[in-house]
Order: structure tokens, then sequence, then C-alpha cells
């Protein structure tokens, strides 16, 4: 009779190791979207790179960056365009690549959107990872690459360095690294006002976690974010809020107005939270023709999609964190009254979404998969261009 050794489950490979897939396939679909942008430019006689550089809210940034704050912009109808309304971070790393390298503002602004993207895709894949396994974590990535405004990835505005941030935290979070999620979080909060949803994030997570303090120490199947010491979660939770708190208390105290100095700001650019009375309106307006209607239906769709999908996160028992900040970003995103032609690029950083998504590719057969992946990229490279050369962002 001789034993029979217990089998033993081969070693994970390292995360880096894992992502590498993922961030190839990414690097992959933003190249192609940069080579259809560059010949749709060309031929319409002019600059991708200005396009992606040079145009919308990158200048805000880059001036930001160059002169600091204070410059605004007095419109004919009395509106007031402060460049307050744009938090530091994003112009604070132009300033200081353009300081250590011969880039310009630009093209400092341009590299860090590069590098937040592929940080951002390294991200998602190990949230997706963590909760759904590698093959989930590869398409959640390719998800995000070939959403229809995926190129905003690769221009100077702050979503890539934004959901890098949030990514990040949120992973620090899942698996008990409650210094690095605060410290990641209070970065985000500089990065935009959505950052409030990475604050949000770790804040339940953490009530949550010292609910369960007495069992979580003495339960050996506890998660990784139940066994670290309190401390270290207090001083998570603590670090998380410090960067968006001190931007808005920095601003109040520059106007003049306090807490309300920032919400000021807001306004002068007609943004503000109006529980989505305003977008409401806006999707009711496009019924009054036949053309429009269709637009209006379209509207109307995606919304309920959005919704599906998160419904769908919560059945499927998507971690708290992750419902928290997706909730966050949706409602901020849905329920502003800011320019309705922006609102599917403040969408990008609710990357949990697409999760639902990504696992059903992943169960899907192989060929069927690539397919499905490789038209997307086909069309949100062509979408894209055409987009960027027509009425582009903000």
């Amino acid at each position: 009779m001789t034993d029979r050794a217990t089998p033993v489950a081969p070693p994970r490979a390292p995360l880096p190791r894992r992502a590498a897939p993922a961030l190839l396939g990414y690097a992959a679909v933003r190249a192609l979207g940069l080579a259809v942008l560059a010949v749709w430019s060309a031929a319409r006689g002019k600059s991708a790179y200005t396009l992606l550089t040079a145009r919308w809210d990158s200048l805000w940034y880059t001036r930001v960056a160059e002169r600091g704050y204070g410059y605004e912009v007095r419109l004919p109808n009395g509106d007031v365009h402060s460049n307050l309304a744009f938090f530091p971070l994003l112009p604070w790393l132009e300033r200081l690549l353009h300081a250590v390298t011969p880039l310009s503002y630009a093209g400092a602004g341009f590299t860090v959107a590069l590098l937040s993207s592929l940080a951002a895709a390294g991200g998602i894949f190990a949230v997706a990872d963590r909760v759904y396994g590698p093959r989930t974590g590869f398409f959640a990535v390719l998800l995000w690459a070939v959403l229809p405004v995926g190129i905003v990835q690769s221009m100077a505005y702050s979503e890539s360095l934004f959901t890098a941030l949030a990514a990040w935290s949120l992973y620090a979070v899942l698996t008990g690294r409650w210094v690095s999620a605060g410290a990641l979080a209070a970065l985000a909060g500089l990065t935009r006002p959505v950052g409030v949803a990475a604050v949000a994030a770790v804040w339940a997570a953490g009530v949550v976690s010292f609910g369960r303090e007495r069992g979580a120490q003495h339960t050996p199947g506890a998660r990784d974010d139940e066994r670290a010491p309190l401390w270290r979660r207090a001083l998570g939770m603590l670090l998380a809020p410090l960067g968006a708190a001190g931007y808005v208390l920095w601003v109040g105290h520059r106007t003049g107005r306090g807490p309300l100095g920032y919400l000021d700001v807001q306004a002068g650019w007609r943004n503000g939270f109006d529980g989505g009375y305003a977008f409401a309106r806006f999707v009711a307006d496009k019924f009054t023709s036949f053309p429009s209607a269709l637009a209006g239906l379209g509207l109307i769709l995606g919304v309920a999609l959005l919704i599906w999908l998160y419904v769908t996160g919560v059945r499927a028992g998507q971690p708290l964190e992750l419902l928290v900040y997706t909730g966050v970003v949706l409602a901020l995103a849905l329920c502003a009254s800011s320019y309705f032609g922006s609102k599917p690029r403040l969408l990008l950083p609710a990357f949990p979404v697409l999760l639902p998504l990504a696992r059903a590719l992943a169960r899907s057969r192989a060929p069927h998969a690539a397919l499905v992946t490789a038209g997307l990229a086909v069309a949100a490279a062509v979408y894209g261009a055409f987009w960027l050369n027509g009425s582009g962002p903000p």
C-alpha cells in the first residue's frame, strides 16, 4: 500500500506577471485608437497631438501648471470660468515633469496621461483579479479600454490619473493595506471632485470592518482588511479625506467664501448637483422631434444599462467598497447639472460596472470573446477619432 500525496495547488504568479497580458492588450487598444486618430486628423488637416494636449480642459490644466491659480474668463452672459475649478494634482505633475525633462507643459500632461492610463489598467486588473480571478481581470481591462470615449484615457485630462489612484486605493482596501488606501484616496481627492467616491469607499469599508472587528480577529478565514490592526484602519480613514477637503478649504480661503467657495466656483461653470433634474429635462427635450428622439431613447437605454450593471454587481455580491465607490461616481456623473456632453467621460472612473460584462466574457469561448473585444476596439478607435475631430470633450 502506498501513500498518496495530497495535491498541492501551484502558487499564483506575482501580480505583475498575471497583469502582463491585460496590460499588453490595453496598450494595443490604445495604440490602435491613437493611430486611427492620427490618420483621421491628418486627413482633415488637424494635429492629433494638439487635440490630445492643447484643447478644452487640457488648456486649463497647463495654464495652472505654468502660471498657477487665479486665472478666470468672464463670459458675455455673466458666467465666470475660474481655473480654481480644476484640482491641482495633474498640474503639479505637469510642472514637475516640465522642470526635470525637456517636455513642454502640454507634453508633460500627455506623458502623465499615458503613464496613468497604464497604471489605471493595472489597478483595474488588480481589483478584478482579487475579486473574480485573472481572466475576469483581463477582460475588465479590455472593456475599459474599448469604451466609446476611451480616447480620453490618452488625453492630457485627469480621468486616467484619477482612475489609477482610485483603483489602487480600492485594491489596497481589499488587501488590508489601509494606510496605502487612505493615502491613495487622498491623492485621488486632489485630482478630481469625484475623489469623494474613493474617500467614501475607504470609510464605508472601515466602518464595517470595525463592526466585525471582534469576529475578524478570531476567524481564520477573515478578509485581509479585517485582520489589519485598529490603528492602521483608523489612520487610513483619517488620511483619505485630506486631499479633497484640503483643496476645497483652500479655495474657500482664497475666495473669502469659506467652505462655500468651491461651490461658487463650480456655479460659475454652471456645475452643481440637482439630483438629475437638469439631465432629465435634457433627455425629455430630445423627444420634441423625431430625429432627436432617437438620441433621447439612446440616453435612456444607456442610463438603464448602467443601473442594470450596478444592480447586477450588487446581486453578485461585489465587495462593499466597490459598490460604494461606483454608486458615488454614478450619482455625481448622472445627477449633476454639468455640461451634458461631458457625462460619458465623467463615467470613465466607474470601472466596477464593467465587472459583470467582464465575467460574462471570461466564461465565454475564447474565439467569441476575442471577436467581441476586437470589434469593440475598432469601433472605439473610429468613434474616438470622429469625436475629437468634431465636438469632442469638454
